[in-house]
C-alpha cells in the first residue's frame, strides 16, 4: 500500500464515482480500478460497494476513509515542512469557528499568525456549530470551537472561555425605554425576538433558562444567518439574545447597539476547544491552538469589552452547561 492508493480511495469516496474520480485525478479509469483492487487486496477486505448508481464505502471502507483523510493531511504537512528553506514553522491548519466566534476572535487570530508565523496557512471554516462538530469528527478539521463538551475518545476537549448572553436592540429601538440598561427574563419574553432555529445550541440554552421561569419566547423569526439576523434587529423588527461577539464587527460599519445584561438570570454559554490527539497534532496546529487561546485571554483581560469570562476552575476544569456545573474531561 502507498500514499497514492489512499489518495485515490479518498477521491473515489468523495465523488461517489470511479469515472468522476478518474477525471479529477487525471488517471485512466482502468488504472484507478487496478490501484483500488491492490488496496483491497492489501487490506484483505472489500472496501467499496459498486452499483449502477456509482460506488460508496462499506463499513470497512468508511473506517479507512475516516482515517485516510487525516493521514493525507499530515503527509502533505510533513512534505511542506521538509521543503521549507529555514526553520520557520510551516503547514496548513484548518479550524472551524461559529459565526459569533469569528466575529470576536477571527481577525485577532489571523493578525497574530501573520505577524508571528507567516509560514502557517490558516484555513478558517465558518459554520453552524452542528456542522463544525461533524467536520471535526470526520477529521476534516484540525481544531474547532464548540459549545458542548460531549465525551469523545478520539478528540481532546479543553475549556476555552465562558460568554455572557445579552439582549441586543438597535440604538434607537422603540421596544424598550431608552434609559433602560438591564432586562429581566420576563421583560425579554414579552418582546418580539429573532433567534436561531431549534437545532442551534444557543436557542436551546435560552429556552432552558426561560423555562425555569415558566416562560416561553415570543419568536417572530428563526434565522441562522448572523448577518441577516443582526440586520433585522438593527431595523428594529425585533430584539435578539446573543453573546457580545455578535456586534464586535459592527463598529466598522457605523451601526450602534444597545446591549442589556439580564438582571435576574445567569445566562452564559461555555466554549470548548476541540483538537486531535497530541500524537496527531503538527507543530503548526499546536501554534494555532496556542494563539487562539492567547486571543481569548486578550478578550477576557480587556476591561473595555464585557461578556467574556475565564472558565471557572475548582481544582479541575468545569463547564457551565444549561446552568449546571460539571467536570470536564480533557
Amino acid at each position: 500500500m502507498d500514499i497514492r492508493q489512499l489518495r485515490y480511495f479518498v477521491k473515489i469516496v468523495e465523488t461517489g464515482s470511479l469515472s468522476k474520480a478518474s477525471k479529477q485525478l487525471f488517471v485512466a479509469q482502468p488504472a484507478l480500478s487496478q490501484q483500488i483492487s491492490k488496496l483491497e487486496e492489501y487490506i484483505g477486505r472489500p472496501l467499496l460497494i459498486r452499483s449502477s448508481k456509482g460506488v460508496k464505502p462499506n463499513q470497512n471502507g468508511q473506517a479507512l476513509y475516516h482515517h485516510a483523510r487525516l493521514v493525507l493531511r499530515q503527509f502533505e504537512q510533513a512534505i511542506s515542512i521538509a521543503k521549507a528553506e529555514n526553520e520557520t514553522v510551516q503547514g496548513m491548519v484548518s479550524i472551524g469557528l461559529p459565526a459569533t466566534t469569528v466575529a470576536a476572535l477571527g481577525l485577532d487570530l489571523i493578525k497574530r499568525l501573520r505577524e508571528r508565523y507567516p509560514g502557517i496557512l490558516i484555513n478558517v471554516v465558518e459554520a453552524m456549530s452542528g456542522h463544525i462538530d461533524q467536520l471535526i469528527h470526520q477529521n476534516q478539521l484540525d481544531l474547532a470551537v464548540l459549545f458542548n463538551d460531549e465525551h469523545d475518545d478520539e478528540l481532546v476537549i479543553e475549556p476555552l472561555m465562558v460568554e455572557e448572553l445579552f439582549l441586543f436592540l438597535s440604538e434607537d429601538s422603540k421596544l424598550l425605554p431608552p434609559d433602560q440598561t438591564t432586562v429581566t427574563v420576563a421583560e425579554a419574553a414579552a418582546l418580539p425576538l429573532i433567534v436561531p432555529t431549534s437545532s442551534h445550541g444557543l436557542r436551546r440554552r435560552i429556552e432552558t433558562e426561560f423555562s425555569k421561569y415558566g416562560l416561553g419566547m415570543n419568536v417572530v423569526a428563526e434565522i441562522d444567518s448572523l448577518a441577516l439576523l443582526m440586520n433585522c434587529v438593527h431595523q428594529d423588527i425585533a430584539a435578539t439574545i446573543k453573546p457580545r461577539g455578535a456586534i464586535m464587527q459592527e463598529a466598522d460599519g457605523g451601526r450602534k447597539w444597545r446591549c442589556l445584561a439580564f438582571s435576574d438570570a445567569h445566562l452564559r454559554r461555555s466554549n470548548f476547544l476541540y483538537s486531535l490527539p497530541p500524537e496527531s497534532m503538527t507543530p503548526a496546529t499546536n501554534i494555532v491552538a496556542a494563539e487562539l487561546k492567547g486571543a481569548v485571554q486578550d478578550l477576557i483581560d480587556n476591561p473595555a469589552i464585557k461578556g467574556f469570562e475565564q472558565f471557572p476552575t475548582q481544582g479541575n476544569p468545569t463547564s457551565i452547561n444549561n446552568g449546571k456545573t460539571k467536570l470536564t474531561a480533557i
